[in-house]
């Protein structure tokens, strides 16, 4: 088990350490005559998702095809993007997009119109994983030759590439290589002028550290501990709570000394483990990270599940029974008599697992769905899994070791039944977290914000009327007269809870459930019409506007198609602490990377070795955030002072409101000091 354990760990850290990228390679085929394709090939590493052509103006970077420059040769047709693409409606932007996982395949078709010619162009493409965007990143292409009309009538030669542009290949790192500081002078005359805001601060900014450490890590415990605590409820339920003390006490009486007997109690807790993990893995291998992944946007996917969790949901009421056939079990556990050793002990756990499914099936599915979906890794369901079957597992390894403790624990009762309908509670709660999904997706209006708060409402309304007697369940206790201690206090949770939500019915932000409700944007009755909104969005007027009023400088890298940008500024942003730290003691300037204005010539500046040509407002920005703070990834945010020196850590997607505030605060008495 150890070494198991070793190698699920060291398995993990091989996926955490690989650095999110997108690579493309170019290549060309001569089609006709008078006609060549330029194929882009991309490939985008698990996690991360490549957006295709015909996307809006105000949603993410499409793939598009732009010239530079042309002679004798022009488009042939739009670009043209190939198989393999996925659609969705965006929740935050409230329109369809579509993108590629894994490989993107984009072709442009372009005609030859004289005897000489040449082209040299791009393929510029956004890319986006969970947690971050890339800017919008140019692929370079160049085709030139002699044989065009005149002479490719008579033969079909290949275009004349140069050897080193044939095959290209762009590597896209969210932290890129440090600029050559000298370039700062090739940028346009204005950024020229500006001193010492665009020089190179990477070292600097490293010096202050970082807040937050590995992501890949904080997922890692986040999907275990998710697991362990499905673990512990699935331990209150009537399938498994009264079958603790009967199996503890058939290994001590089955040996003939104690020492054996908890061997086998432990073994059996192992084995349980060992089945869990099992079907984790197998959840893996048949779909992929990927695919369940898919299960957080895919509009159908989230109405299934919203069913799904409907039935559990009637089920754990009391409306009916969901159980595996009996069979099953009764098959497995004759298996277990007639074996012996180890396999015996393994053939009881899996019986375990089989006869207790009616109560452990919903939160298994809830579980591996949410992992799934939050965890990034394609490890995720493994994991998750691990940790419920450690919980599971934990009583049974405890109580053989110390028997002692089997007269203390709680007896079975109606207390089992109640925890099955609180459970029934919960599962229509998170039904409809599914359901807001489905619906933002087809743009159907039925689940808006104010809804979806109102269902939430009365359904923990209902909860704490329940704790404390007032309904009645089919299975619930009818001699049950009073409410005990720990019922009380639940029920005064949540109908707490209930009325703490009543204030989002007009606009309140809420965000305890900002994660589960529908966005701001679906509410029609709003009374905060608070916005904040940066005042400049050019980054050498904003550190003027600062060194004349003396004030420091909070620089948002943002883009129009960063969805965590506009989490961030909708549950972050708009708390009253940070609104007043951001409009009244910063300058606060946002650079949109993704911007499509163009500069009035193209610029080519040296980066790494190697020439970086900036065509646009938005590759200007996204060229400031790598030579100047050595990041790349989108939303990132750095303090600095009049002469662009930082003030605190560079700090990126986390929607803890007080993190952000004592992240201002800090680099504020830092500038004051």
């Amino acid at each position: 088990m150890r070494r198991f354990l070793t190698f699920m760990t060291l398995m993990f850290l091989c996926f955490a350490a690989l650095p999110a990228q997108v690579s493309f390679t170019v290549s060309y085929k001569r089609v006709s005559p008078t006609e060549i394709d330029v194929v882009f090939q991309g490939k985008a590493d698990p996690g991360w998702h490549i957006y295709s052509t015909g996307i809006g103006d105000d949603g993410p970077t499409p793939a598009t095809f732009n010239i530079d420059k042309s002679h004798g040769i022009e488009p042939a047709g739009k670009l043209k993007p190939g198989p393999g693409e996925k659609r969705m409606n965006d929740p935050i932007f409230e329109m369809p997009v579509v993108f590629f996982e894994g490989t993107a395949v984009f072709t442009q078709r372009l005609r030859i119109t004289e005897k000489d010619y040449e082209l040299k162009g791009y393929l510029q493409y956004g890319a986006c994983n969970d947690e971050s965007c890339l800017p919008p990143t140019a692929v370079e292409c160049k085709v030139s030759g002699t044989d065009g009309p005149a002479a490719g009538e008579k033969k079909e030669a290949a275009p004349s590439v140069p050897a080193e542009t044939a095959v290209t290949d762009t590597a896209v790192r969210p932290a890129a290589a440090v600029a050559d500081t000298a370039a700062v002078a090739a940028l346009p005359a204005d950024t020229a002028t500006a001193g010492n805001w665009w020089v190179p601060v990477i070292d600097e900014l490293k010096g202050f550290g970082g807040e937050e450490g590995n992501v890949a890590d904080k997922a890692w415990w986040y999907i275990f501990l998710l697991g362990f605590v499905g673990g512990l409820v699935a331990l209150f339920t009537p399938c498994v709570w009264p079958i603790i003390p009967m199996t503890v006490s058939f290994f001590l009486k089955r040996a003939g000394d104690r020492s054996k007997g908890i061997r086998d109690a432990v073994t059996y807790g192992v084995s349980i483990i060992v089945i869990y993990v099992a079907l984790g893995l197998i959840i893996t291998s048949l779909f992929g990270a990927n695919a369940l992944n898919d299960l957080s946007t895919n509009a159908v996917f989230n109405i299934l599940f919203f069913l799904m969790l409907v039935v559990f949901a009637a089920s754990f009421f009391g409306g009916f029974e969901i159980a595996l056939p009996s069979s099953w079990g009764a098959a497995v556990d004759s298996k277990a008599e007639k074996t012996t050793g180890l396999l015996s002990i393994f053939l009881m756990a899996f019986t375990l697992s089989l006869v207790s499914f009616s109560c452990t099936g919903p939160i298994i599915g809830f579980l591996l769905v949410e992992v799934s979906t939050s965890g990034g890794s394609s490890l995720a369901p493994t994991i998750g899994m691990f940790g419920f079957a450690v919980a599971l597992a934990l009583p049974f390894t405890l109580f053989a070791l110390f028997p002692t403790w089997l007269k203390s624990a709680p007896k079975s009762g109606g207390w089992l039944n109640s925890v099955k309908v609180v459970l029934g509670f919960l599962e229509l709660a998170f039904a409809l977290k599914f359901l807001s999904v489905a619906d933002l997706a087809y743009g159907w209006h039925l689940l808006d914000r104010e809804t979806f708060l109102a269902l939430w409402i009365v359904l923990f309304a209902l909860l704490g009327v329940y704790l404390l007697g007032g309904i009645k369940f089919p299975h619930d206790d009818e001699e049950e007269r009073h409410t005990s201690v720990p019922r009380f206090f639940l029920a005064l949770c949540s109908l707490a809870f209930a009325v703490y939500m009543v204030p989002g019915l007009w606009g309140a932000p809420l965000k305890a459930v900002s994660a589960f409700a529908p966005p701001m944007s679906t509410q029609d009755f709003n009374l905060d019409h608070v916005k904040v909104e940066a005042a400049f969005r050019n980054y050498d007027e904003g550190m003027e506007y600062a060194r004349r009023t003396g004030k420091p400088v909070v620089v948002d890298f943002t883009g129009h198609g960063c969805v965590n940008c506009r989490k961030m500024e909708l549950a972050v942003w708009h708390d009253a602490k940070v609104r007043d730290l951001l409009m009244k003691d910063y300058v606060l300037i946002s650079l949109y990377v993704d911007e499509k204005t163009r500069l009035p010539e193209p610029v080519t500046v040296s980066e790494g070795g190697k020439e970086t040509t900036l065509r646009t407002v938005g590759d200007r920005w996204s060229y400031l955030q790598r030579s100047k703070f050595g990041a790349n990834a989108q939303p990132f945010y750095v303090l600095l002072d009049n002469e662009g020196h930082p003030l605190n850590h560079a700090y990126s997607y986390n929607e803890d409101v007080d993190k952000f505030v004592d992240y201002l605060q800090e680099g504020l008495s830092r500038y004051k000091n």
